[in-house]
């Protein structure tokens, strides 16, 4: 019976932690990290930049710092250490881009919004609706659109265009107007403005609880950030003096200098979890 009890246990925990994970297959999570990282690119808006050039930029990065730090301490250790944070700045340079543009373009959507709707309720059909907004939508969303005019004036394919324009976007709150659009296009329907007030209405509510809340946490996530940079900028002028650089090279040293990069590492990484409000994924994409 205790076998029994033990194989119905054991079953059980097996089943709530499966529960946890989404059903991937062969690859599955190498393409949804590598679907992020464009989508981080194209939120970023530096025209020319991809993956790539952002990860040969980092190799970059962190190769010149590891020479420039061997350079002036003359310590193996303490260049990889500061090559290894030098490679990752440019990812972080582009997260950072990213997330300001984010935010920005989170307080242009209700209005965008607002000018679809009433494209849609002056009786424009859905390709002007849309098109006009690279004309009379919110400046910094105007080039996607003006695109769009441009590719549907060339093909006359409405799903194509609305596809690129998902790309060329790539935001969640894009990914759910496009679809709305394509649905009503194909389907047909009276809804469509209501809907869209809707969206716009509920986009204001986030955007007032959302500002209110970055403002609160504003200053508590600034002195983290600075708590486990402070560490690494004061190794970094100790590196100057050549009895403390010479120091690290020692395994003392490195075991020392690689337990205070996980711990910052851990730190931000749990600094970020505890401080990090919902983010809209793109499951529409």
């Amino acid at each position: 019976m205790g076998v029994v009890a033990g194989l119905v246990l054991g079953a059980g925990l097996a089943l709530c932690w499966l529960a946890w994970w989404e059903p991937t297959g062969p690859g599955a999570r190498t393409r949804d990290r590598r679907a992020r990282r464009h989508d981080l690119v194209v939120q970023a808006g530096v025209p020319g930049l991809t993956p790539t050039v952002v990860g040969v930029a980092g190799a970059g990065a962190g190769v010149l710092a590891a020479v420039l730090t061997l350079g002036v301490a003359g310590s193996v250790v303490l260049a990889c250490a500061f090559g290894a944070l030098a490679a990752c700045g440019p990812w972080q340079l582009v997260r950072s881009r990213a997330a300001r543009r984010r935010r920005d373009r989170r307080e242009l959507w209700p209005d965008a919004v607002d000018h679809l709707a009433s494209g849609v309720r002056a009786g424009l059909s859905l390709p002007e609706a849309v098109s006009q907004l690279g004309e009379r939508g919110p400046a910094a969303l105007r080039a996607p659109f003006a695109r769009f005019a441009d590719d549907y004036r060339v093909t006359g394919r409405f799903g194509d265009c609305l596809d690129a324009l998902k790309d060329r976007l790539a935001d969640p709150v894009a990914d759910r107007i496009v679809e709305s659009l394509r649905i009503t296009r194909e389907v047909g329907g009276t809804d469509l403005g209501p809907l869209l007030r809707t969206v716009s209405a509920l986009l204001r509510d986030d955007l007032r609880t959302r500002t209110e809340l970055e403002s609160r946490q504003s200053w508590t996530v600034a002195g983290a950030r600075l708590a486990c940079a402070a560490p690494w900028v004061v190794l970094a002028l100790l590196a100057t003096r050549p009895e403390a650089a010479a120091a690290y090279d020692s395994t003392a040293g490195a075991v020392v200098l690689g337990a205070g990069a996980l711990c910052s590492v851990v730190a931000y990484r749990t600094m970020l979890r505890v401080g990090r409000l919902p983010e809209e994924r793109r499951v529409l994409r």
